[in-house]
């Protein structure tokens, strides 16, 4: 019985954590080995991420490894996407990176388009337009004349940056590169127009790299800080997302996924982009996948709504799972909302924000915690139903599951009702993806398995996964006669 292990460094917008994996006997098991905060620092009215800290990080987690004797083959690091490091002509990083929430970039689109049209864009690249995409943000620092970047040699991405930091190569590693806005998906390299558009050219960022590529070995500085060896450190999906979709446990490629958490990213997997006035009108988004896909995408709203709503609720359990369960008390389809309308962005009180839409939508309004939950736990899969749809239009398959993975996963009834709304069964699992596709994509690189498909078939052999087939079909074909209405 031979085990191989893997250490997987998996950093989001607020934390981070270090896991390891060991695969044994076509098993996946994990640990997590440490986890720590990813403080945003605001001084000299900016806001910084500290690449110094989640390295330090890394470099402490190393060590736990080494101090149990454990023998890992490979490092794998994923993280969000669009941030990026300036790394100076002597190898030297220049300053920490800008965090995305940064003002900095407030009308940097408009300012953009003013070079290239908005329309040519999406064109080239297929992504949905945020003002924080990398593109804008490295147009903002151009404008401003910022210092790091006329000094830089090298921009590095921040799961790119950290890997640099390990293993002193530069690295441009696929699914990070394609959140900048300035991957063209059909070359799967940067589009020189884009960025020629700001003075800056391809030369400036690292190899390019692909998800289970080896990118180079510990420095021995890293290794006598760790007491490790020469530790291969592997090119994982570096975005956070790819590595969670690279984790969904299907058998065909005739699937969509639902990434569910504070907010859900609804999708496929495909071998080409989809870019045409349709998905441009539907403001859909393609971002890399493993094994050279394409993530086609929307963004909608998750749990956030729920989430917001549990802090005002002074009546309702405190822990979540009774209240979950409880929304089933409350009578069905009494009010939707639409998730992703404006008045739920940020409001003072997501609680009146509900009432107010229902008064407005000349709904019932509902009351208290268990009307309100089931109200939104409906709302979100009717909403996942109308993106579903806009998929279907799109999509050069047949989509005949849908996947969820993530924390909501857990959620079964907001399951069995995405199940119902959608007509699809749903399987749910694994919630701690982007962990797990981390660790199987450097098991990919180790040999361990041969492409995505055996992948996902240990990753489906080592976790529950929970099926709910559709129910109640004209009662939710009505309900959703009523939502598109409102």
């Amino acid at each position: 019985m031979k085990e191989t292990n893997f250490f997987a460094v998996d950093l989001g917008a607020t934390s981070g954590r270090t896991i390891l994996g060991t695969v044994v006997d076509g098993k996946l098991i994990q640990r997590e080995l440490t986890r720590f905060p990813n403080k945003i620092i605001q001084t000299g009215g900016h806001f910084y991420w500290d690449i110094y800290a989640l390295y330090d990080e890394i470099i402490r987690g190393l060590k736990v490894v080494a101090d149990e004797g454990i023998e890992i083959a490979s490092i794998g690091i994923d993280t969000w996407g669009v941030d990026f490091v300036f790394v100076g002509k002597d190898g030297a990083l220049l300053r920490n990176p800008y965090c995305y929430r940064d003002p900095h970039t407030d009308h940097a689109m408009e300012d953009y388009f003013r070079l290239v049209p908005k329309e040519k864009v999406y064109e080239k690249t297929g992504i949905q337009f945020m003002q924080f995409n990398s593109l804008f943000q490295l147009a903002a620092l151009k404008k401003a004349g910022c210092s790091a970047l006329e000094a830089a040699d090298k921009i590095l991405f921040v799961p790119d940056a950290l890997m640099y930091m390990l293993t002193g190569e530069a690295v441009c590693e696929y699914t990070i590169l394609s959140t900048s806005q300035f991957l063209d998906p059909r070359t799967k390299r940067i589009d020189p127009e884009l960025i020629g558009a700001i003075g800056l050219d391809e030369s400036m960022f690292g190899r390019y790299v692909n998800p289970s590529d080896r990118v180079g070995c510990l420095t021995p500085e890293v290794q006598e800080m760790t007491g490790l060896g020469a530790v291969p450190v592997v090119a994982v999906a570096g975005h956070d997302t790819g590595a969670a979709v690279a984790s969904i446990p299907a058998s065909n490629p005739n699937f969509a996924y639902l990434s569910c958490g504070t907010w859900s990213l609804l999708g496929i997997e495909v071998k080409e982009a989809i870019i045409n006035e349709k998905s441009f009108e539907y403001n859909f988004t393609n971002e890399g996948g493993i094994e050279g896909t394409t993530r086609f995408l929307k963004n909608i709203c998750g749990m956030w709504i729920f989430e917001r709503c549990r802090k005002e609720w002074t009546e309702a359990p405190e822990d979540v799972r009774v209240v979950i369960e409880e929304s089933v008390e409350a009578p069905a389809f009494q009010c939707f909302i639409n998730p992703d309308a404006p008045d739920f962005a940020n409001p003072v009180s997501m609680v009146e924000a509900i009432r107010n839409y229902c008064k407005r939508t000349g709904q019932y309004v509902p009351q208290g915690y268990k009307e309100m939950s089931r109200c939104i736990f409906e709302s979100l899969a009717l909403r996942y139903r109308q993106v579903l749809g806009y998929l279907k239009e799109l999509s050069p398959v047949a989509i005949e599951t849908l996947h969820v993975i993530g924390g909501a996963s857990r959620n079964s009834h907001l399951m069995q009702f995405t199940a119902n709304s959608t007509g699809l069964p749903v399987v749910a699992g694994p919630v701690e993806g982007t962990a797990i596709g981390n660790i199987m994509l450097q098991a990919k690189a180790a040999g361990l398995v041969g492409d995505m498909f055996e992948m996902r078939r240990i990753i489906a052999d080592s976790i529950s996964l929970t099926e709910y087939k559709p129910q109640d079909k004209e009662a939710w074909d009505q309900a959703y006669e009523r939502y598109l209405q409102l």
